[in-house]
């Protein structure tokens, strides 16, 4: 079986080993692994697996930087049947928590400690508060215990991996994805739809054998395991991680190992063009770029392709339950169709708008089986007919590209992250001074958009306070970077507020 033929990612990684051996599949600093060795040690790492217990079904999360690691454990918890269920980097331990529980996670694989961050301490604390709604926690595995925790698997068949059938459709993850609501849901996708739709994500972008691609885009995001990890394995292409953006070193990676892809968020290619030691790079290698995910400048597109000289920039618009994709613009769209839209449905897939300007309607072999165990948010999603109600509004031109115009829901993005404001809201009200409040999304030069927090106090309340409490409690990229203090919250004749009249100010 060739690799663009496989429907499930074990096939995937076993077709890899065979028909692309000796090519480099993944360089992580040090280490160098070619497809037949990675082969190896997904095999080894699936057999340490089902000798803890996991079997087809059980879901196992994983909570790591983009690493060499973090591929071989996603690939090796699919090999032996399980769902991959990956948490962000940038959770707390009541966050995490909450997803541990709600995806009924039978294991965690954790690298305890990346960037200061003490995640199995972290998430202790919040289960011995019963802030994730259980003092329960899964079997924990640190990456700290790796060799071990391998080793365990060896008397298990580790050569071979373990004996159970994957279909292609299977489930193969659960990525969890908030509503308005504020509470994670886990799209449940499976292996048939993350292989079919990234053959033809990797068409268009022009992936091929011997590409070098830089893995920005965090692999706990649908878009990059699977535009990146599963793109590169369907077209024998080497991963290169990167655990944190930081643009000197991405210009230094770019240079030393000759990338040719880099797909990420607009801000990733504005820090890199306004680098002051950028020409001091070479960066000819560079071949491809796609984005997505905000605003992007029509100027940029122009710089990608003028200063930089990248042959392929592309833009392309997808959410978790649409398999991280479903449309994209075409190598030979000029910088403003770039610029302006998201392209055009992907083959197999309908994009459909109500009215002239309205919600944006998803409909395909990509859409997700549903929100694990969850049939009313489900049935909320997706209608009768299988449209997928994405939330968005967008416009539809007569060549039928895509332009998202605005959103139905509060969703915001920052830096390339989904920021929910009802989560962040929730996380507010329970501070003292606190009466209401209201977060919007407003923009911002560097990350596209940042949180703003319109706040009703029951008395004298310090914005550093506030800082600190939401810093305790959310990731990062969710704390508002500005409190307002209002009198009281502009509401509707319902009484609903009204976040449009928040946005104006």
């Amino acid at each position: 079986m060739e690799p663009l033929a496989a429907r499930t990612i074990p096939d995937l990684v076993r077709a890899g080993a065979v028909h692309f051996r000796d090519r480099e599949a993944i360089v992580d600093g040090a280490v160098r692994l070619t497809y037949a060795q990675l082969g190896e040690e997904v095999n080894r790492f699936a057999a340490a697996l089902a000798a803890r217990g996991v079997g087809k079904g059980d879901r196992v999360a994983l909570w790591a930087p983009n690493s060499w690691r973090w591929i071989v454990a996603a690939l090796g918890i699919v090999t032996a049947g399980g769902v991959l269920v990956p948490l962000n980097t940038r959770f707390k331990g009541a966050e995490a928590g909450y997803i541990l529980r709600r995806g009924g996670a039978r294991l965690l694989l954790v690298e305890d400690g990346f960037l200061g961050n003490r995640y199995v301490e972290s998430l202790t604390a919040a289960a011995e508060t019963h802030e994730s709604g259980t003092s329960d926690l899964p079997d924990i595995v640190t990456f700290d215990q790796w060799e071990e925790f391998v080793g365990g698997g060896a008397a298990s068949g580790g050569a071979a991996g373990p004996d159970v059938t994957v279909t292609p459709d299977d489930l193969s993850d659960l990525f969890f994805t908030s509503g308005t609501t504020g509470q994670p849901k886990g799209a449940m996708l499976t292996h048939r739809q993350s292989t079919e739709l990234y053959v033809t994500w990797s068409a268009l972008a022009g992936l091929v054998e011997g590409d070098r691609y830089l893995l920005v885009n965090p692999c706990f995001n649908t878009f990059g395991y699977k535009a990146g990890v599963i793109a590169c394995l369907l077209r024998g292409a080497t991963v290169v991680p990167q655990a944190v953006f930081d643009v000197r070193e991405t210009l230094e990676v770019v240079q030393r190992e000759r990338i040719t892809v880099l797909p990420g968020p607009p801000t990733l290619y504005t820090s890199m063009l306004d680098h002051p030691d950028r020409t001091r790079f070479d960066l000819s290698s560079l071949r491809v770029a796609v984005t997505g995910a905000t605003t992007v400048p029509v100027v940029m597109i122009e710089r990608l392709r003028d200063e930089l000289k990248l042959r392929t920039v592309l833009t392309a618009y997808g959410l978790t339950e649409s398999c991280g994709t479903a449309t994209m613009c075409r190598p030979d769209d000029d910088p403003h169709t770039v610029a302006t839209t998201c392209g055009t449905a992907l083959p197999g897939v309908e994009v459909r708008v109500d009215g002239h300007t309205g919600e944006v309607l998803v409909r395909g072999y990509n859409v997700m089986r549903g929100y694990f165990e969850d049939p009313r948010a489900t049935a909320d999603a997706i209608d009768a007919d299988g449209w997928l109600h994405t939330g968005d509004v967008g416009v539809l031109d007569e060549r039928g590209y895509l332009r998202i115009t605005d959103r139905l829901k509060d969703m915001f993005i920052v830096g390339g992250f989904n920021a929910y404001p009802a989560e962040i809201e929730q996380v507010l009200a329970r501070h003292p001074a606190v009466a209401e409040v209201a977060v919007v999304g407003t923009p911002d030069e560097r990350l596209g958009e940042v949180a703003r927090a319109f706040v009703v106090t029951r008395g004298p309340a310090d914005p550093g306070e506030l800082t600190a409490y939401c810093k305790e409690r959310l990731a990062n990229y969710k704390v508002p970077r500005e409190f307002v203090f209002v009198p009281e919250l502009p509401r509707n004749a319902s009484g609903k507020v009204l976040k449009t009249t928040l946005r104006s100010r």
